[in-house]
């Protein structure tokens, strides 16, 4: 049994564990079934989110050409503060723009492999979380646009870290933390601009992800590289598929290649 597409990241579903859907062109995968199954993976061409051509792929999915061009891709994406569609100000495409930092956002704390800090659209909770491979996670301030989020992200920065140790989220070598406690903690340094959107009273989210064997050395698939791979999944997290041999699959830095999965 085998099955092609283009690789996008993976859907989530919210329950205990995750559920991982893999959507194709013409089918879609329940991941959490493919649990202790054999699978192949094949590198078959490139695609473009964006153009569709066989061209390799730059970043985030996007040939290069179409990466320099398309809103999607603009600096505000990974860098909230540099929005600046609340003042009607185009980067690449203001209508898109007005329509995706012109909404609420979310500023969190998640633990994956330690305490970080980061930005999302509120539509995107809890999905960013998961994506993000973090076992708990809790908002601090909830802001009407992007680039508010964006500059309380930078500010806290500077007393909390902004990334995330891959190889130690997916060894599963992580302590649980008191997030309430993180946040109150964490609140004088929120700018002025977004004191007023400062959460005082929730609660820690708690996310179970469906592994069955955590690896102890990680190292990563390259597909392209390698052409083809086969290995027993053992576990899921974040966009991570864990393979027996403690082989790790990144779907979401994969996005925009074509590739066969063929299940034992």
């Amino acid at each position: 049994m085998f099955y092609q597409g283009v690789l996008t990241k993976m859907e989530t579903e919210f329950s205990h564990p995750i559920q991982y859907y893999l959507i194709l062109e013409n089918d879609f995968l329940n991941m959490n079934q493919l649990l202790g199954k054999t699978i192949t993976l094949q590198f078959v061409k490139y695609q473009c989110l964006k153009c569709g051509l066989d061209k390799p792929i730059y970043r985030q999915g996007f040939c290069k050409a179409d990466f320099f061009d398309i809103p999607q891709a603009g600096d505000w994406i990974m860098r909230p503060e540099l929005s600046t569609a609340h003042l009607g100000k185009e980067d690449r495409d203001l209508e898109y723009e007005k329509k995706v930092q012109l909404q609420p956002h979310i500023v969190y704390l998640a633990n994956s492999s330690n305490v970080k800090v980061g930005v999302t659209r509120k539509s995107q909770v809890p999905t960013r979380w998961i994506d993000q491979g973090a076992h708990e996670a809790i908002e601090i301030v909830e802001v009407p646009n992007r680039y508010l989020a964006g500059i309380t992200e930078v500010a806290l920065k500077d007393h909390v870290a902004d990334k995330t140790n891959w190889r130690k989220m997916l060894k599963n070598d992580v302590e649980d933390e008191n997030l309430v406690e993180w946040r109150e903690r964490l609140k004088s340094y929120i700018p002025d601009e977004a004191q007023e959107y400062y959460i005082a009273s929730n609660t820690e989210t708690n996310i179970d992800f469906p592994v069955l064997n955590y690896p102890e050395k990680p190292k990563s698939l390259n597909i392209e590289k390698q052409q083809t791979y086969t290995g027993k999944l053992v576990g899921i997290k974040g966009q991570y598929l864990i393979f027996e041999d403690d082989t790790v699959f990144n779907i979401r830095s994969n996005e925009g290649l074509v590739v066969k999965f063929t299940i034992a």
